[in-house]
């Protein structure tokens, strides 16, 4: 198996990570956005369409 950040080779303890620098890479990816996964809720189509077309109404 290989670390999904540097594609080295795992580490046990790290896994599935090579390292603890790979690890904390993958969550800074996660805490500021980077990875997201996106919703089917209707409410949530909803507001991203709503949004849209507020933003496209305001001058640049």
């Amino acid at each position: 198996m290989s670390c999904p950040i540097c594609g080295e080779d795992t580490a046990t303890r790290f896994r599935p990570f090579c390292s603890k620098r790979c690890a904390d890479v993958d969550l800074a990816k996660w805490l500021n956005g980077s990875y997201s996964v996106p919703s089917q809720r209707e409410e949530d189509l909803e507001s991203d369409v709503s949004d849209g077309a507020e933003s496209q109404r305001r001058p640049h």
